[in-house]
């Protein structure tokens, strides 16, 4: 018996393991999704990225700064096309909307001015949008016992119930959006874009 191979196998297995721990939603441990980790290890060897790649008005001077920023813009925009075919029928204005709810959804209670600035927004618009999902009953405030100038927002039970109705069809489309990306690629996507 080749005891070698064995103990490579338990360490690929180990590996596989941690990283399904770090990222449980992403990576469901099943034999399926451990070959299709195996081939995206191999996949990522493979690739050569000693190489610039092209991109549109390189050969006149164009900076990959800028290739980058518009690229991401481009990306924007069409999230915010499937975005908008995913909450067609639903009772969300915009993708801000469902991103709102997410967002109070997975961090729980927060004040209106933390929720505005975890979505990156200015003032006037995460207000806007904060009292869009008030007057629909998707999200409730109260006043915070530690700033009584401060409301505390959270999800209601409306508001996860009209979520989870959209769910699918808002996965297909953040499905779109990251393309045939093997997992390390978004892994490493996720790392670049984090602050």
């Amino acid at each position: 018996m080749n005891y070698t191979l064995i103990k490579d196998f338990m360490d690929l297995l180990q590996d596989f393991e941690t990283e399904t721990q770090a990222f449980p939603d992403l990576y469901p441990e099943t034999i399926q999704v451990f070959k299709t980790w195996i081939s995206d290890k191999g996949n990522n060897k493979q690739q050569n990225h000693s190489e610039e790649p092209y991109w549109e008005g390189k050969e006149n001077g164009r900076t990959a700064e800028s290739a980058i920023s518009s690229l991401l813009v481009h990306l924007n925009r069409y999230s915010k096309t499937y975005s908008k075919s995913a909450i067609l029928d639903s009772e969300f204005s915009t993708q801000e909307d469902f991103i709102y709810l997410i967002n109070l959804k997975a961090f729980g209670e927060m004040t209106k001015m933390a929720l505005i600035k975890k979505n990156i927004h200015d003032k006037p618009v995460g207000m806007l949008i904060t009292a869009r999902l008030l007057r629909q009953g998707l999200i409730g405030q109260t006043s915070s016992d530690l700033d009584k100038r401060s409301k505390l927002i959270r999800i209601t039970e409306r508001g996860l119930q009209v979520l989870e109705n959209q769910m699918k069809k808002i996965r297909q489309a953040t499905n779109i959006v990251a393309g045939n990306l093997t997992h390390s690629e978004k892994m490493e996507l996720i790392y670049l874009l984090n602050p």
